[in-house]
């Protein structure tokens, strides 16, 4: 059985910490470790993130934050209805040098802390993150 939660999110800042305690506490509820729910955690404060930064310039707009808990997973998609970005300018950072330039490691970050992320993104219409991680297999 999967169960669904929606969340409507105004596009300030000081929203991100509450949307990553609930998140936070539904994993949790559904089984992970402590280190998948950090992971979790992160990526999901780092796809809010770039929806307060990235988005538009409007903070009464509200974006989504959905959640399936179930079936060994949590699928987790933030939908926002505004900004969005050319994916294919969209440039790897590089992290082996003296001097990372900064921003860009949002994304990355999420990649690297999520089983599977999907993101789909077109300039004028929003962004949507979908990041899905496992329950480990012992």
């Amino acid at each position: 059985m999967t169960d669904i939660l929606k969340f409507s999110i105004p596009g300030k800042p000081e929203y991100v910490g509450t949307v990553r305690l609930a998140i936070s506490s539904l994993a949790n509820c559904a089984g992970f470790d402590i280190e998948a729910v950090e992971d979790i955690k992160v990526a999901v404060s780092e796809a809010c993130t770039n929806v307060v930064c990235h988005g538009k310039p409007n903070r009464e707009e509200c974006y989504e934050v959905d959640c399936e808990v179930g079936d060994g997973r949590i699928t987790i998609s933030v939908v926002d209805r505004a900004g969005g970005y050319d994916m294919a300018n969209y440039q790897r950072p590089v992290l082996d040098c003296d001097c990372p330039k900064e921003g860009g490691l949002g994304l990355f970050i999420i990649k690297a802390l999520m089983d599977e992320v999907d993101i789909f993104s077109e300039i004028g219409m929003g962004t949507s993150i979908k990041m899905v991680k496992y329950l480990s297999r012992i």
